[in-house]
């Protein structure tokens, strides 16, 4: 650590960019990998036909929350050190 240096994932922007980049790098690679096979990840095997909307939804959702999760939690992981250290640094 250098003192009086900034960190740039400290602000939530930069985390949710960095997080939307590897989310769009991921998919274009399991795209140009797998083809359309890659869609097959939201229908689970052996999931009955009748509920295949609801799952797929479900799945859609929660494969495109990734992002705010991932970058949630770098933000607050990268905040909460810094709150640390200045509450360290207040007691001396």
């Amino acid at each position: 650590m250098i003192p009086y240096a900034f960190t740039t994932t400290s602000h939530i922007v930069v985390t949710f960019t960095l997080a939307l980049s590897f989310f769009f790098a991921i998919n274009f690679i399991g795209f140009s990998l797998h083809g359309f096979a890659l869609f097959s990840l939201f229908l689970p095997p052996g999931a009955p036909l009748i509920m295949s909307p609801l799952l797929v939804f479900i799945e859609v959702v929660s494969y495109s929350f990734r992002v705010v999760s991932l970058s949630l939690r770098l933000f607050a992981n990268m905040m909460s050190g810094h709150c640390l250290l200045k509450i360290l640094a207040g007691f001396s």
